[in-house]
């Protein structure tokens, strides 16, 4: 497949999308008159199975990545960009964007022009106004205070995002990609730009993402900074322990010196060792986890292959071959 024909190559992942998806393709002809390539991800749709006369009906050349089964939101993405990457050419830019229309097409824009400057790698969108319950956005605020307290680091974008070429290069050699996409643009040391962007109302139906979903895709955010967190549980571990020993050095001081009432010491040391040791199981899980994560990372560079079952060009796209 050659690129050399566009100036932006757009990058979408698609589950079970119906009518929206004619829209959505309409609306990114429509905001973007310059030469575009569409690369959808099917992902492993069973009821709607994406069919590149949708997008020859947009006008938009492209290709659908169909893939064997249902691999997750990130990893479709993960595969989409490892796709391109060894077609795309240095001046051109990606866009990875979903396809439901909470990222509206004519905001990319504003993420193209900050991408313009020299020292930015990725323009990423951050949401100004977000539509959603009071629970979700009590659980996204306590999330955001975790994810800085495991990680050291801030996360406030989500997969809608523009990218110069060696950016995605570096991305797709990243095996955490896979598992969660914004937090390794975190941890691939890019040069971030945020550009504030409004969220848009849904084509149709509702959001596939539920409660469960999103803890944990939260969850899988601080698998990719696995070491940054065992760091940090380990020092707090360490802290509980060390002020557990204390107060049972202290308890044994006191009940020494009859100092203690009947029956508070052994409460006191029964607790303080349950402590000591509920912080040891922590420290270990989270090492043994640590060494589960990186284990699962080692992979092919071209691995993603095995998760395509067809290929098909948009009758647009055929100069893309």
């Amino acid at each position: 497949m050659n690129l050399d024909a566009y100036a932006m190559v757009v990058v979408t992942p698609v589950y079970e999308e119906g009518e929206g998806l004619v829209r959505f393709f309409q609306d990114l002809a429509a905001s973007l008159p310059e030469k575009i390539f569409v690369v959808a991800v099917d992902d492993g749709s069973v009821r709607n199975v994406l069919d590149p006369t949708v997008l020859h009906a947009a006008g938009l050349p492209g290709v659908v990545l169909r893939l064997r089964r249902n691999v997750g939101h990130q990893r479709a993405i993960a595969i989409g960009l490892s796709y391109i990457a060894e077609r795309v050419k240095p001046e051109q830019r990606v866009v990875v964007m979903d396809s439901d229309g909470e990222d509206v097409p004519s905001t990319i824009a504003p993420l193209l022009v900050a991408l313009e400057k020299d020292d930015v790698d990725v323009a990423v969108a951050e949401r100004t106004k977000r539509v959603a319950t009071f629970w979700f956005k009590a659980f996204y605020l306590f999330y955001k205070t975790l994810f800085a307290l495991m990680t050291g680091r801030t996360i406030s974008f989500g997969n809608f995002m523009a990218l110069k070429a060696h950016a995605v290069k570096r991305l797709v050699a990243m095996q955490e990609l896979a598992i969660h996409v914004a937090a390794s643009v975190l941890l691939s040391k890019l040069r971030i730009r945020r550009c504030p962007v409004p969220r848009g109302p849904r084509y149709a139906g509702q959001s596939k993402m539920n409660f469960i979903s999103f803890a944990l895709h939260g969850f899988k955010a601080l698998m990719v900074f696995a070491e940054d967190v065992l760091v940090r549980v380990g020092i707090a571990c360490a802290v509980f322990s060390a002020l557990s020993v204390a107060g049972m050095v202290a308890a044994t001081l006191l009940k020494a010196f009859g100092y203690s009432t009947p029956g508070w010491f052994s409460m006191a040391l029964g607790i303080l060792v349950l402590m000591l040791m509920e912080t040891g199981v922590v420290a270990l899980m989270t090492l043994m986890l640590t060494g589960v994560m990186r284990s699962g990372l080692v992979t092919s560079p071209t691995s993603y292959m095995d998760f395509i079952d067809q290929i098909l060009m948009s009758p647009h796209g055929g100069e893309a071959r």
